[in-house]
């Protein structure tokens, strides 16, 4: 087993595997594995059924695998030698981690659920429409906003208003540090350096997204990119606070305008933060898709 550094070269070979694994884990979702490698040390090992990636997770070696297959004895073998110590499998869900163990007695598992890296799948026709009464509410945001601001524009975001989003962003950031969340700082420029390694490869990324206008300015963006073939990742979305229902217009005319190959939107875990977990949640997600954490030790 060969590992490489990732690079936009490898998206080819990858997604022939991630689009069609029925993973719609968002960690799997190519641009997401470009903009945070500076960050994991992202490496790509890329089978005929599977992708494998190697990268430092807390300052160990840690594995994530897409593949629409169980993990076979075999392959485990392999990371077993790659690692040469025991074995960290990340972001499996719970179909995944049965198949392992089975594989008892030649392995030991323990395997740790992780919530707050749950990610939230909705369906795209859910949040384009909004139908139902559980989402009365995000309806009256919907509509007061239009009340509001009856001229305002959905624009599809492409490069020529990338500067209105390092704009709007900046503002959100200032706005972070004004509230006493300064110790956010090394994620802020974290998510910055990501934004601007997305933006700088947009096309060959393969990446989509929208805007919202309101008197000729952006008050709202957001992004993704496919993760599967019917799921589109939600990388990032931003708005301006003080706009009311910004959130809400961006998220409904975003799934609104994508092409209806996309079933599902995939909008990302909630790291453990409480308002955005009851966000998240208010939208009555279709999957919560479970994320676990797998150590494998290998048994005499």
């Amino acid at each position: 087993m060969t590992f490489h550094p990732l690079t936009l070269s490898d998206r080819k070979a990858m997604q022939a595997v991630t689009l069609h694994s029925g993973r719609r884990n968002c960690n799997y979702t190519f641009a997401n594995l470009v903009g945070w490698q500076f960050l994991f040390d992202t490496e790509v090992c890329v089978l005929a059924n599977a992708v494998v990636l190697r990268y430092t997770f807390e300052g160990q070696r840690a594995y994530m695998v897409c593949t629409s297959e169980a993990l076979s004895l075999e392959l485990i073998e392999a990371l077993f030698e790659d690692s040469n110590r025991d074995l960290t499998l990340m972001g499996l869900e719970d179909s995944q981690v049965s198949p392992i163990s089975n594989l008892k007695p030649q392995i030991s598992i323990i395997s740790e659920s992780d919530r707050d890296q749950y990610d939230y799948i909705y369906r795209r026709a859910d949040l384009a429409t909004l139908h139902g009464r559980h989402l009365d509410a995000k309806r009256n945001h919907i509509h007061r906003f239009r009340a509001e601001h009856p001229d305002f524009e959905y624009r599809p975001l492409t490069p020529e208003l990338f500067d209105e989003c390092r704009r709007l962003t900046e503002i959100w950031q200032e706005e972070k540090n004004q509230n006493g969340k300064g110790n956010e700082n090394e994620t802020i420029d974290a998510e910055h350096r990501v934004l601007e390694t997305i933006f700088s490869n947009w096309d060959a990324l393969g990446m989509t997204g929208g805007s919202i206008f309101v008197d000729g300015r952006m008050v709202a963006f957001t992004y993704g990119a496919a993760v599967t073939t019917d799921t589109l990742d939600v990388c990032v979305e931003k708005a301006d606070r003080h706009v009311e229902g910004a959130f809400a217009i961006i998220n409904q005319q975003f799934a609104e305008h994508l092409p209806e190959q996309y079933i599902y939107l995939n909008r990302e875990e909630d790291m453990g933060i409480p308002g955005l977990r009851q966000a998240k949640l208010s939208y009555h997600p279709e999957i919560l898709l479970t994320y676990n954490v797998v150590h494998i030790t290998k048994n005499d």
